[in-house]
């Protein structure tokens, strides 16, 4: 089952352990997929399409995929 629950930096960074900030540098330098929705001009992923970028980004040192 595909979850949809939708993420912002902060939980993306809550779920590889590093700061909000990180997350958004990674999505300035290109590192992040785009995003899944924008909502007021925010960007949102589902929690699947971010666990999928963590089990295959490039140094993924097995970081937690709950």
């Amino acid at each position: 089952m595909t979850d949809h629950r939708l993420w912002s930096y902060k939980e993306i960074a809550a779920h590889i352990r590093v700061q909000p900030d990180t997350v958004r540098s990674y999505r300035k330098h290109g590192l992040l997929p785009p995003p899944d929705l924008m909502q007021g001009g925010k960007p949102y992923w589902y929690a699947e399409t971010i666990r999928v970028w963590v089990a295959n980004r490039p140094g993924n040192r097995n970081r937690r995929s709950d």
